[in-house]
């Protein structure tokens, strides 16, 4: 087996199918295993996967477990040494896993990989970030990205070239090639599972950084490429929900990674920021793209 695919899938049935009939069109002879982790979808996402894509390892949840602890579900039955964690929504192409899994054989030292990803525009998304600190996250929830589009200029990474593969802090968990063997030779044989306290954003910020603290690195592969059409199963979330998620997961990062007077004064500032983002929701129309 060459590579496992996981793909969490939350109420996104047709981008879904689009995604998996790409998979098997593409890679119809090519050792790989799909899974596809259904949490408890009502669109009837689990069941066309039954009917249409038998070959799928489907697992279907009874509620919505997050996108960690769906996740460790399939990683825990994967068989490949190259676990790929795939959004539903994305859209490979003839030469997407090839060009990776070449390029991850061929940098052991990348315990994560990911590529460059492009928009339903074909324009490039700028995924890679570096790892967050007080200021820039004060910032994002009192909402001033709205205002003043480049003043997370640094921790978005602006000047980041995406035509040159590099070292990078993090990348997007929506194409997130974990080479486990390399994962297991500096943890000490465990698996590559996510931290199972976020339920959904900053696991993988989180993941990255478990992996530069155990001596691994994270890698931007310029030489492979896919579309991601971005958060259709968040769409479907009111925006009170979505802000619920990030600012709990935020404040997991910080309890967890940073100095405990850090979190504190995130956690005060987050009422007057869903403060704000009542307010924004109503008045402003957000001028720099930042959704958060």
């Amino acid at each position: 087996m060459e590579l496992s695919i996981i793909i969490v899938s939350y109420n996104v049935k047709e981008k879904l199918k689009k995604n998996l009939s790409a998979i098997f069109e593409f890679y119809k002879d090519f050792p790989l295993e799909v899974f596809v982790v259904d949490n408890a979808s009502i669109d009837g996402s689990a069941e066309m996967v039954a009917e249409k894509f038998p070959q799928v390892k489907l697992i279907k949840n009874e509620r919505n477990l997050g996108f960690a602890k769906a996740n460790n579900i399939a990683i825990r039955q994967a068989k490949s040494n190259f676990i790929l964690l795939l959004n539903p929504d994305m859209l490979i192409f003839p030469e997407t896993f090839i060009n990776s899994l070449v390029f991850a054989k061929q940098n052991p030292q990348a315990v994560v990989s990911s590529c460059l990803l492009l928009n339903g525009n074909n324009e490039t998304i700028k995924h890679v970030r570096r790892f967050p600190k007080l200021s820039d996250q004060l910032l994002i929830i009192l909402k001033l990205p709205h205002i003043l589009p480049k003043i997370l200029k640094s921790y978005l990474y602006h000047d980041f070239d995406y035509n040159l593969s590099q070292k990078v802090d993090s990348v997007r968990g929506s194409f997130f090639l974990i080479n486990k063997k390399a994962y297991q030779s500096i943890s000490g044989g465990e698996d590559p599972l996510l931290d199972e306290r976020y339920f959904v954003w900053f696991e993988e910020v989180d993941f990255c950084r478990q992996v530069y603290k155990m001596g691994g690195e994270v890698w931007y592969n310029a030489k492979s490429f896919c579309i991601d059409y971005i958060g259709q199963s968040f769409s479907l979330l009111k925006r009170g929900r979505t802000q619920k998620y990030f600012s709990e997961s935020m404040l997991k990062y910080f309890k967890k990674w940073q100095p405990k007077w850090q979190y504190y004064i995130l956690k005060f500032f987050w009422p007057l920021g869903k403060l704000l983002t009542f307010i924004f929701s109503f008045f402003v129309k957000p001028k720099s793209g930042f959704k958060n």
